[in-house]
Parts: structure tokens; C-alpha cells; sequence
């Protein structure tokens, strides 16, 4: 059975972050981050250049999936429903409905899901990436559900 697992940059220092993966077997990582660099010097390690960097020295592969990565529009979308309800990116703990609704339909929906399954290495765990601390508030709890029911994949959280 192929295996994924999702992680998020908040919440880790890089050592912490390449410990987890290794030590759940992931192979490839795949960043479902539209923009893939992140604000502030406790998360530089997460920015594109040196976190493949970081993950080539633990031979982990890496592969960006922008076709997963939501759009503009729906980030602020998302980051509208935070201010309305007082929480920071950094503190989420859900996503909006009107974010999931859209998200599915107009990124999820499209895409082969089955196709990027297909392209799973067998030999080893796949981890899905973007920025949140927690899974359910982030879309990539979307795409690993979505690898769950309709593809039978184990999916685990970091």
C-alpha cells in the first residue's frame, strides 16, 4: 500500500523538520505551495532553493505541484476568514468552508489526482507540503483525503 504523509513548515526548525521525514521513510516530497518561500528568518530553511537543498543531502527527492497549490484569490479568500474569526495563518486550526468548497472544485476537481499517484514511488513514502502547522487547516489535508478515498493510500500526519 503507498503511504503519505503531510507536514507542515510552521512548528519545526529545519533539523526537526528533516528528522521527521527521514525517520517516517519519505523519499519524495511534494510542495503544494503556490508561493514556495516563507516569511521571517525561523522559517528560511523552508524557502524553495534551500530546502531542496536540505532534502538532496538526505536523499530525498522533491517536486513541485503547482497544479495543487491554491490560488491567489482563494489564499485571500482564506486569510479573510482568519481575520474574521481573530486567528493568524500561523494559529489556524480549520479552513473555511467557502475555501474547501472552492478548492475542491476548482483546483482538486481538475486535476489527475490519479495520474500523481500513479508517479508515487513504491519503495518509499510520499510527504505532502505546504506551510501550516495543522493539516485540517490546509489543503493539503484536502489532497491527501482525496488520495485516501479514492485511491486507497494510508495517509498520516507529521
Amino acid at each position: 500500500m503507498l503511504e503519505v504523509v503531510t507536514i507542515g513548515v510552521y512548528g519545526h526548525t529545519a533539523d526537526i523538520f528533516l528528522d521527521k521525514l527521514t525517520g517516517a521513510g519519505v523519499g519524495l516530497l511534494l510542495d503544494l505551495r503556490q508561493r514556495r518561500g516563507v516569511r521571517g528568518p525561523d522559517y528560511s530553511w523552508a524557502n524553495s532553493i534551500r530546502l531542496q537543498n536540505a532534502l538532496r543531502a538526505t536523499e530525498i527527492s522533491y517536486r513541485h505541484v503547482k497544479g495543487l497549490a491554491p490560488t491567489t484569490e482563494l489564499r485571500q479568500l482564506q486569510y479573510r476568514e482568519d481575520d474574521r474569526q481573530g486567528v493568524g495563518k500561523r494559529n489556524r486550526t480549520a479552513l473555511a468552508p467557502e475555501y474547501t468548497e472552492r478548492y475542491t472544485r476548482e483546483i482538486l476537481n481538475p486535476f489527475d489526482v490519479a495520474a500523481l499517484v500513479a508517479e508515487l514511488p513504491h519503495n518509499s513514502v510520499t510527504a505532502l507540503l505546504c506551510v501550516e502547522r495543522d493539516p485540517e487547516a490546509c489543503h493539503r489535508s484536502l489532497v491527501a483525503e482525496r488520495m485516501r478515498i479514492e485511491h486507497g493510500l494510508s495517509v498520516t500526519g507529521l
